[in-house]
């Protein structure tokens, strides 16, 4: 009984917790409620009516200044075209183009593709910010229609109502037009009809296939996909993209597909309010990728740049000046110059193409920043600065010789100087200040490449990545560079070693006046100080250049200090000058943009250097110029690495034969002598080295090709001595005595023979090993009193001395 009163008692006290709990869950899901209905209705307070969708938000244009905040350089979106038209005066491929490109289940889903919510939900929540849209056509319609930019769940909860109500009170169609006349597509043109009569000069509805597909790749990304910005090629991958979309789904047949992808489209020349074009679509680029395309272009940005706007005149009406001269002497039809800050980084002048506007002459291509232009000998002062780095002396010999520095028959590689000529030892500055290849292709191996692309990469080249594909002629230009990269990298040695962070932009502030980004100095010394200075005093030593390029060539200044170097690759592609001072680097390159060689004569110092000359003259005369610091010697024991070409060596050799000594030449026939040879800096570094024989072998037969340079060296010899060996010793013959006979008493007679390859001087007569007498001439004989000597054995020897002093023997044994 007890134990069925407590089992009630269990029973009753379970239910009380059970009805607890379930008031407890009640609430709190009527709390949730009446929040979450709280919070629809907060949102839901505020939108706006979706039938003033034509009533596009007001944005605030973002302006770009000058480094004084005073030149407006432009102004993005300040004078906004727009033409709206219907839907049948729209290309129906735009139409498709639009579709696939952006929204393909749009004649399916009701305004929302939950799929699409979904997928980007997961990846927002995986990165752990607001990334992923997933929005369809109508989605874009109200974003770009009435909501603001920022990336917040409330934005995107409200998006999704009004993309549902839109649905309900307008058809495809409708939905689909409106989209294609609000949708911005870059040169502050916004829907279909003002896009075509920009990038085409026709009107929507005349638009191709392949224009289609182009204008729907627009809207992504306007200012980075721009027709008239640097990245053409992934505008043009996406496009294809798009029409391969369409021929899947059937919107085009493949014939119209092949034809459309083969297309050549025609641009409409561009013309906008816009100063410094090249910089500002650099800058635009860059906010756009910073805080997104919409903030970028209606977010009201006030940007105060780095760009000098005088130097920035200046080097526009030099390239143009002479962009124009190239054309007609070279066959050169473009022209890029970049100059930077080397004290602070900063970029004071950009132009990318002698004519933004031309496009035809592909004028909007920014070359600066181009990854495909090769420098010539303009990369060759980072190899030598590893080499300074690594301990030889700017005075090292280095021969100019033809040298086959291939270690594989297959493929040679024997690359020749500039003028053809060959001038054998040269000291590693002159052959620098020359721009002198074989000497430089050395300089490249005893530096390392692998030591030289990194020291390269940390003084600002960002494009030499697949190292493995580079060989010894990376020195001489085998590698792509960007110009801006260049003049970036040159400012460090401008800059004692020290590297500052690329900057543009000074100042970002929003429309509320609050600052986003402001610049600071960043900087990082790569290279010692005194190898930048080496460096700088080679290349601003118009003596040492002036062999090949003349005591006033352009790279010559009267008033000021500047270092230089020209660069010049195969075929007169390419063309550079790259220069600086301590207060500005510089970068010129001409050529054209489609790769197609210059004619003849088009090398850096000749179609580069009067616009680097020019550029450079105006800007120093206006900023001042500072003189470089000269450096500390660079001195090492060794003279052979130190500016001797001719080794001194001292080495024993016979006097008779002049030749190298053995264990046979008599002691009084060695001598010590001093002997200077001419050999490459491997046969005192490694002669095991696999590029020892090529050199070393290349310098003899230069030698032997120019005898004059023989007068400069006494080589040592390399055969040992042929007079004092064994068989050129005397052979002697014993004619009397006779071998074990006894002495007469009437004395002893003693007579030889002696003959041998050279004359016989002397013949010496010993008895028991004293000598008794001697004999110059032939016959060789002498008599012997014994009488004093003791009875028993008699070793009685003669020794001949030839006129080498070849020594030859013979004895007998007598008895007395």
């Amino acid at each position: 009984m007890a134990r069925q009163k407590n089992y009630k008692y269990k029973q009753r006290k379970k239910g009380r917790i059970l009805k607890k709990l379930a008031l407890f869950f009640l609430f709190f899901f009527v709390v949730v409620a009446i929040a979450g209905a709280g919070l629809f209705l907060y949102i839901i307070g505020d939108l706006p009516d979706p039938s003033k969708i034509n009533d596009r938000k007001v944005s605030e244009s973002t302006k770009i200044y000058d480094r004084a905040g005073i030149v407006l350089l432009y102004e993005i979106h300040g004078e906004e075209k727009r033409t709206i038209v219907k839907s049948d005066q729209i290309s129906q491929h735009l139409k498709d183009a639009a579709i696939v490109a952006e929204d393909f289940s749009f004649y399916e889903h009701g305004g929302i593709d939950y799929k699409s919510i979904i997928r980007a939900f997961l990846i927002d929540i995986y990165r752990g910010r607001l990334s992923q849209g997933g929005s369809t056509i109508t989605q874009q319609l109200i974003k770009n229609s009435f909501l603001s930019t920022e990336k917040t769940f409330t934005r995107k909860i409200k998006e999704i109502i009004l993309a549902i109500k839109i649905e309900k009170q307008y058809g495809k169609e409708e939905i689909l037009e409106l989209y294609l006349n609000q949708i911005p597509y870059g040169s502050n043109a916004y829907g279909a009809e003002s896009a075509a009569q920009t990038f085409f000069n026709k009107k929507a509805s005349e638009l191709t296939v392949n224009e289609a597909a182009l204008l729907a790749a627009l809207p992504k990304a306007p200012s980075y996909y721009s027709p008239y910005g640097q990245n053409k090629e992934e505008l043009t991958a996406r496009k294809n993209a798009i029409l391969e979309r369409m021929r899947k789904v059937g919107f085009v047949g493949k014939d119209e597909f092949e034809k459309a992808k083969s297309e050549q489209l025609v641009f409409a020349k561009q013309k906008e309010n816009i100063k410094a074009p090249h910089f500002v679509m650099y800058v635009k680029d860059y906010l756009e990728k910073r805080y997104g395309a919409d903030v970028a272009e209606n977010g009201g940005l006030r940007v105060v740049t780095t760009l000098d706007y005088d130097l920035q005149k200046t080097a526009e009406e030099v390239v143009e000046k002479y962009g124009e001269i190239n054309e007609k002497k070279y066959k050169a039809r473009n022209s890029a110059l970049t100059a930077v800050d080397p004290k602070t980084g900063q970029l004071l002048a950009m132009v990318g193409s002698r004519d933004y506007f031309n496009i035809e002459n592909d004028g909007n291509f920014n070359v600066a920043t181009s990854k495909n232009r090769q420098p010539g000998s303009s990369f060759k002062p980072f190899a030598y600065a590893v080499f300074f780095q690594k301990g030889y002396s700017p005075d090292m010999a280095l021969f100019d010789v033809k040298t086959e520095f291939s270690t594989n028959p297959d493929e040679p590689y024997s690359p020749d100087n500039y003028d053809d000529k060959f001038r054998g030892p040269v000291s590693a500055k002159s052959a620098l200040a020359q721009s002198l290849n074989i000497p430089a292709v050395k300089v490249l191996y005893l530096a390392g490449i692998e030591d030289t692309i990194a020291l390269a990469k940390a003084m600002g080249i960002t494009t030499l990545e697949e190292r493995n594909r580079f060989g010894l002629s990376l020195v001489l230009g085998g590698g792509e560079v960007r110009p801006i990269d260049m003049a970036y990298a040159y400012s460090v040695f401008a800059n004692d070693g020290v590297k500052n962070d690329e900057s543009f932009i000074l100042e970002v502030k929003n429309s509320k006046n609050e600052i986003l980004e402001k610049w600071r100095l960043k900087q990082k010394e790569v290279l010692p100080k005194n190898i930048a200075r080496a460096i700088s005093a080679i290349l601003s030593d118009n003596s040492l250049r002036a062999p090949v390029f003349g005591e006033r060539s352009p790279l010559f200044f009267d008033n000021y200090q500047v270092a230089a170097k020209t660069g010049t690759t195969q075929k007169y592609r390419d063309a550079w000058v790259a220069g600086y001072t301590p207060t500005l680097s510089v970068s010129v390159w001409t050529g054209n943009n489609d790769g197609a060689p210059m004619e003849k004569g088009g090398a850096g110092v000749a179609a580069s250097g009067p616009m680097f000359h020019e550029f450079m003259e105006k800007a120093l005369r206006e900023r001042g110029s500072e003189n470089f610091i000269p450096p500390e010697p660079i001195l090492i024991s060794n003279p052979l690495l130190n500016g001797e070409y001719a080794g001194e060596t001292k080495i024993k050799i016979d006097k008779d034969s002049g030749k190298l000594v053995t264990a046979k030449t008599p002691p009084q026939k060695i001598e010590e002598r001093l002997f200077r040879e001419i050999h490459t800096v491997l046969y005192y570094i490694n002669r095991d080295d696999p590029q020892y024989q090529s050199w070393e072998s290349a310098i003899q037969k230069w030698l032997v090709d120019n005898p004059t340079f023989a007068d400069t060296q006494l080589k040592a010899p390399t055969e040992y001595d042929d007079i004092h060996t064994d068989e050129n010793k005397p052979v002697l013959t014993m004619l009397n005595p006779q071998n074990y006979s006894a002495v007469p008493e009437s004395g002893l007679s003693v007579k030889i023979s002696a003959t041998g390859r050279f004359p016989i001087k002397e013949v010496d007569f010993f008895a028991n090993n004293m000598l008794v007498s001697s004999d110059f001439n032939y016959p060789y004989e002498t008599n012997l009193d014994l009488s004093s000597a003791e009875s028993g054995e008699v070793v009685i020897m003669a020794r001949a001395y030839d006129k080498y002093d070849n020594v030859g023997e013979v004895s007998v044994l007598i008895f007395k």
